[in-house]
């Protein structure tokens, strides 16, 4: 507000109660202040202090969820790091297990490739023994051949085996 409107308003008072009523106004008006200054003081005070006990409460309440969540995480930071541990014992030992039949799987493949090689070898072997023996006998049979007449087919007439082949039939 300003100066000429309170100046209005006083006017106005003065005007409608008087000059002898006016300090006895200005008294009640004072005392009214007094006791409305001091009613919301109360009330003030009185909500500072319900607030503050539920202000307490609500921080209490705060630490104490604060702290069950921090405990629970923890706890559940310590299973999860438990259950990691048993997941990585038992993927090592299965490795471990797998790595250990690869290597005797590895290793009896490899064995039976070597006895497989051997029976092969022998077996090679033994065929070119056969070739060879057959070669002798087809050798022999060629030769045999050769010296084979037609018109002695029983080989009686020993005429022809005392002959040299190298030398040339010549009558003396």
């Amino acid at each position: 507000m300003s100066g000429q409107e309170i100046f209005v308003i006083v006017l106005v008072v003065l005007l409608l109660f008087g000059a002898d009523k006016l300090p006895e106004i200005a008294r009640t008006f004072g005392k009214s202040m007094r006791d409305f200054r001091r009613a919301t003081d109360d009330i003030r005070r009185e909500l500072e202090t319900s607030t503050q006990d539920i202000r307490k409460d609500l921080s209490d309440v705060t630490s104490s969820i604060k702290s069950d969540v921090n405990e629970l995480s923890q706890k559940i930071t310590k299973d999860v790091d438990e259950v990691n541990e048993y997941i990585k014992k038992d993927v090592n030992e299965v490795s471990s297990s797998a790595k250990k039949e690869m290597d005797e799987l590895s290793a009896s493949i490899k064995n039976d490739i070597d006895g497989v090689n051997k029976k092969i070898e022998n077996d090679l072997n033994e065929v070119n023994q056969n070739i060879q023996n057959n070669l002798g006998e087809v050798k022999d049979t060629i030769n045999k051949a050769d010296e084979y007449d037609p018109n002695d087919p029983y080989g009686l007439n020993e005429e022809k085996e005392n002959k040299n082949p190298y030398m040339r039939d010549s009558q003396p």
